[in-house]
């Protein structure tokens, strides 16, 4: 049995670790459009990059609003809205594996500029990643 304050910290504890978690998913009260937003100009639906070279970056966007992918040796997965011409990313997740020359600067993804079959990636930061090219 759990004494009355461990009990209580426990709970705090899982309260703390709940809110945290919550302050990721892109709710409400986050910047930027709700997942699956498409109030954009832009359609990023489909692949930017080629999934089929070794090693290489890719994003598949699905019409539901989640997008999916590669920096070319981790999966990376989230959600994602567009308004404008910026897509924004959120609820994003990567394996972790370590990869031998490969550049994982798409794990880092916040947003993304589109300008006609271009897209540039954007951190947290605004500083600029990297550019996929629409799939054909």
């Amino acid at each position: 049995m759990i004494a009355t304050s461990a009990r209580s910290t426990l709970v705090l504890g899982v309260i703390a670790a709940a809110l945290a978690l919550s302050g990721c998913a892109g709710g409400p009260g986050a910047q930027g459009p709700e997942p699956g937003e498409t109030g954009g100009t832009v359609d990023v639906i489909g692949v930017w990059g080629d999934p089929d070279a070794s090693g290489e970056p890719s994003l598949e966007f699905a019409e539901d609003g989640t997008v999916s992918g590669t920096d070319g040796c981790n999966q990376l997965g989230g959600q994602y809205a567009v308004e404008g011409d910026t897509v924004t990313f959120s609820g994003m997740h990567t394996t972790l594996m370590a990869c031998e020359g490969v550049d994982a600067w798409l794990g880092g993804a916040a947003t993304a500029a589109v300008d006609g079959e271009s897209m540039t990636v954007y951190d947290d930061s605004g500083d600029r990643l990297g550019t996929l090219d629409r799939h054909s």
